[in-house]
């Protein structure tokens, strides 16, 4: 999987990104990152790529011009063909977990981060993305939801997890919420690991997880609670 981040604060992506699961896979070679700043692409003497919004109103716009020259000079790179281009905004469906892992089948990913008030309205309409949004709340820019989606999209791609089968009982990957777990010490504070899970019985403790993901799940989400009670009737 090849990310590239049209963005102005490169670092941002870049120095995020570096760690943990992502940072592991970028070193393995299973992901790559391209992070480019728009400003690269701006005509102008101090490279500003932000201007006042015609009709009035308060912040700054991105021009059309630097975002779509960004966008044709990576296009001109990567092609079109399994490359998918987002656009991190409140008009887009809520990203959650099957699209993600419909996105890590892609090759190519370009997100495109607004800041300030958002991008000319006119570079979107050329570019044509598919409009992403992570939740109705509003942040400074677009990388935070970028950074968000590369972590979880990351995590769907073969050899990423220490073991492909890590991400088969995470919340959310076979519609329920991921079951309680627990380490060493097998007492502490008074509170007992469960005697299921120190038995050997690995049937014994599949059966009490599933049992306590559809536990918690029904406590905390019910409405994915019903959906899947829906699905296995139906299976």
């Amino acid at each position: 999987m090849n990310y590239h981040v049209m963005t102005l604060f490169p670092e941002l992506i870049e120095q995020t990104v570096d760690h943990s699961i992502t940072g592991r896979a970028l070193k393995s070679g299973v992901i790559s990152l391209n992070a480019v700043n728009m400003r690269d692409f701006s005509h102008n003497k101090t490279k500003h790529v932000d201007d006042y919004i015609y009709g009035g109103g308060s912040g700054m716009l991105i021009q059309a011009e630097p975002v779509w020259l960004c966008y044709q000079d990576l296009i001109k790179k990567v092609g079109i063909k399994n490359t998918r281009v987002l656009y991190m905004s409140p008009r887009g469906k809520t990203f959650n977990q099957s699209i993600a892992n419909a996105l890590a089948h892609n090759d190519n990913i370009i997100f495109i981060c607004g800041h300030y008030e958002g991008i000319d309205e006119r570079a979107i309409e050329l570019i044509n993305p598919v409009h992403m949004s992570i939740g109705d709340f509003v942040l400074t820019g677009g990388e935070l939801p970028a950074i968000l989606m590369m972590d979880a999209i990351t995590r769907q791609i073969p050899g990423a997890l220490g073991s492909d089968d890590s991400a088969i009982d995470e919340s959310f990957y076979n519609g329920l919420l991921e079951y309680p777990q627990y380490t060493r010490p097998p007492v502490y504070e008074g509170l007992s690991v469960p005697d299921v899970l120190l038995s050997g019985n690995h049937k014994k403790i599949n059966e009490y997880r599933q049992q306590k993901a559809l536990e918690i799940t029904k406590e905390y989400r019910p409405d994915m609670y019903e959906k899947y009670i829906k699905s296995v009737r139906n299976t």
